[in-house]
């Protein structure tokens, strides 16, 4: 079922009103050029779109929080948002990607963290990571492990950065909010990048590669080790790109 996001309300209506009134101009001069307002209003209509997914719900997998391309996948050692050594993967969204993100698994909001920065191109993975204005949501385990305690380390943390075009992002989220697997959590307006940050002690593995499409909410990016969803896991390296498999479809 085709739906758009609430969050693009007042861009739609401000862009129709404009564009509408310079489709007329265009048609009064030829009319054939009434044609070019037209396509980017449909463009801006098929931006904010925001289709259901059905998400693969897995306690030791991590979902995409995003559309698009996946731009890098490597282990991160400092400068962590999970306070730790982390596997990242990086998924670069253009303008033409589903621009909602959503939570790549289930747990807790333990902290929502926005920097401001600069609009480097979305592409540019070192620069824009480190310099780009951006949100970053710290997830954490709700569920008690088997010893009755709360494991209340990172259990992953979705970061989301503008590029040369984005301008405003949006979250829906809050510390103390609970989200499920898939769930969305919010938008950046306009071409950007999200990241993914999975702590090296839940033993990851990157299932997709470098090039490859990803689609937000539907596709399996990363398979945790055995008794990872209780903290118990420990380290052991991420698949290299050329090892990885195919995202999961169901």
């Amino acid at each position: 079922m085709f739906r758009l996001s609430k969050h693009g309300f007042w861009e739609i209506l401000i862009g129709t009103v404009l564009l509408a009134l310079c489709g007329a101009g265009l048609a009064w001069l030829w009319w054939p050029l009434a044609a070019i307002p037209a396509a980017i209003w449909l463009w801006l209509i098929a931006f904010f779109r925001d289709p259901d997914r059905n998400i693969p719900l897995s306690a030791h997998h991590m979902v995409s929080p995003a559309d698009g391309l996946v731009s890098d996948v490597m282990e991160i050692t400092t400068d962590s948002p999970v306070d730790e050594p982390a596997l990242r993967i990086g998924i670069f969204l253009n303008v033409f990607n589903v621009h909602v993100n959503r939570s790549p698994c289930a747990g807790k909001v333990a902290r929502v963290i926005y920097k401001k920065g600069k609009f480097l191109n979305a592409m540019d993975h070192s620069g824009a990571s480190s310099d780009n204005e951006s949100n970053t949501i710290v997830l954490v385990d709700e569920a008690s492990s088997a010893g009755g305690t709360v494991d209340a380390r990172p259990k992953v943390a979705m970061k989301q950065i503008v590029g040369l075009i984005a301008r405003r992002i949006i979250c829906t989220v809050r510390p103390g909010d609970t989200v499920t697997q898939g769930e969305r959590v919010g938008l950046i307006k306009f071409g950007s990048r999200t990241e993914l940050y999975v702590p090296l002690r839940l033993a990851p593995t990157a299932l997709v590669r470098v090039g490859q499409k990803v689609v937000g909410g539907r596709d399996v990016l990363v398979r945790l080790g055995e008794g990872a969803t209780n903290g118990a896991a420990g380290h052991s390296p991420a698949s290299t790109p050329d090892a990885q498999a195919e995202p999961h479809h169901p």
